[in-house]
């Protein structure tokens, strides 16, 4: 299946409607979003199996596996929002200084317009829909750009959003990377970006012509930890869960492990052991297990196994895009393997006894997106203290981004900015300070020719 590229002239007439839409002031209104959040969860329920089937025919995913992490996802980001969205809205009185007597001071958010959506491929439905939540609940419009990689997935989103909202609201635009450039040539109100590092920079340097604001969920090498007093088959379990999700191709997945000399061994073979759990004995006939989406993306990530000695797993088959879950030992630091974000189903595992050699590895790198620690929990705290990343997890992986409640996102080369929840609101908003002061009580203290400046310095 191919995705057709939505034309220039096409593109064009979605935004003009879409700057004209919103204009009008319809999304300003909170019963219009109210309602337009309750008719995506009508349309995510009622296209719930079409979009599950899909994730599968693009990339192998069970429905266990798509409910859990895409389809949820969306249902939980929706029912937070129509549980909450009317107090983020709210005016919000604040404290007012002695100095500035009689006024009063608010802050109230605002929508900040027009926005553009841009998706990756590996959650394709989760990370599209889920800023679509928070544009809608702020009171924005949205251009929706999935991923052509994905190309059942996009089509079946293109047609449930067709059906439920107005292209003047809502619309979907399909295509390669030069559509991407074509959309990116127009003036937004925000650019919600998911993707790499390498792209997200293609995005920011179009933004910039306009100073266009940006959010942007990037990814990058998110390291994984296994300390000496870790309970070593909880972190094998925990941690063949975090990098076999999706095959790898997961932004947070943990990217390259440093397990302590002591319980190295212990830690392969419960590696090994963890993995015949959940996926078989053989691998490529679990009904659980993702291939990847793409025949350059199998070679890229094939390629990795010449960097180092394979200790577990290690097969491939290319016809069918699947490579089985690989721990590689004896990896140079300056190899791709330990320099590109890997996204896929192999894991370079490095030995230590000293943990400031790991802490100072990680610092000397750009910020991930994620860090994984499996030890003591003080001493987890203390490597939280002393290193940077967009979230974090002790004695678990992945699980940071399952509560609503908190944002998620990067800090440095992995992204800027954070959703989810409150956040998401915030990120499509523009938090607008209002000063009121009454008309009838004008205190002269302020004013030239500054008689009163003695009593001013008193109260500055």
């Amino acid at each position: 299946m191919n995705i057709q590229n939505t034309t220039a002239s096409r593109i064009e007439e979605i935004i003009v409607k879409q700057r004209g839409y919103y204009r009008g002031e319809s999304t300003l209104k909170l019963g219009f979003r109210k309602q337009m959040l309750k008719r995506l969860l009508k349309a995510m329920k009622h296209w719930e199996k079409e979009l599950s089937d899909a994730l599968y025919v693009d990339l192998h995913k069970s429905y266990e596996e798509a409910y859990m992490t895409e389809i949820s996802i969306v249902y939980g980001e929706i029912k937070n929002h129509l549980d909450n969205f009317k107090d983020w809205a709210s005016r919000e009185k604040v404290s007012t200084p002695l100095k500035m007597f009689p006024s009063q001071t608010y802050i109230v958010k605002e929508p900040l317009g027009n926005a553009l959506i841009i998706a990756p491929w590996n959650y394709p439905v989760q990370l599209l829909l889920n800023p679509l939540v928070g544009a809608i609940s702020a009171g924005c419009t949205a251009i929706l750009k999935p991923s052509p990689y994905v190309p059942t997935v996009s089509s079946v989103i293109e047609k449930m959003i067709a059906e439920t909202f107005d292209e003047e609201y809502v619309a979907v635009v399909q295509g390669n990377r030069e559509v991407n450039a074509q959309l990116l040539s127009y003036r937004y109100d925000l650019i919600f970006f998911t993707g790499s590092p390498s792209l997200g920079k293609l995005v920011m340097k179009a933004a910039s012509q306009y100073l266009t604001p940006l959010v942007l969920e990037l990814g990058g090498k998110s390291p994984c930890i296994v300390d000496r007093e870790c309970n070593v088959r909880i972190a094998a379990r925990r941690i063949v869960f975090g990098k076999t999700l999706n095959s790898g191709q997961t932004c947070i997945a943990p990217d390259y492990l440093f397990v302590h000399k002591s319980v190295k061994e212990a830690f392969i073979k419960a590696f090994q052991e963890e993995l015949k759990n959940m996926h078989g004995e053989d691998v490529e006939k679990s009904l659980h297990y993702v291939r990847l989406v793409n025949d350059r993306a199998f070679d890229r990530v094939l390629s990795y196994m010449d960097d180092g000695d394979v200790v577990v797993g290690g097969r491939s088959n290319r016809d069918t895009r699947y490579i089985e879950p690989t721990l590689i030992e004896n990896v140079a630091m300056d190899s791709p393997l330990m320099t590109e974000e890997i996204f896929g189903p192999i894991f370079p595992l490095h030995e230590f006894e000293d943990i400031d050699e790991v802490i100072q590895f990680v610092n000397e790198r750009d910020k991930p997106l994620a860090l994984y620690y499996f030890g003591d929990e003080k001493r987890g705290w203390k490597l939280i203290r002393r290193t940077s990343s967009g979230g974090a997890c002790i004695n678990d992986t992945i699980m940071h981004i399952a509560n609503e409640n908190v944002p998620f996102g990067g800090v440095g080369n992995s992204g800027m900015g954070s959703y989810h929840g409150r956040d998401s609101f915030l990120a499509f908003s523009h938090r607008r300070t209002v000063v009121t002061t009454p008309k009838c009580f004008d205190l002269p203290l302020r004013y030239m020719p500054y008689k009163y400046f003695k009593w001013i310095k008193k109260l500055l």
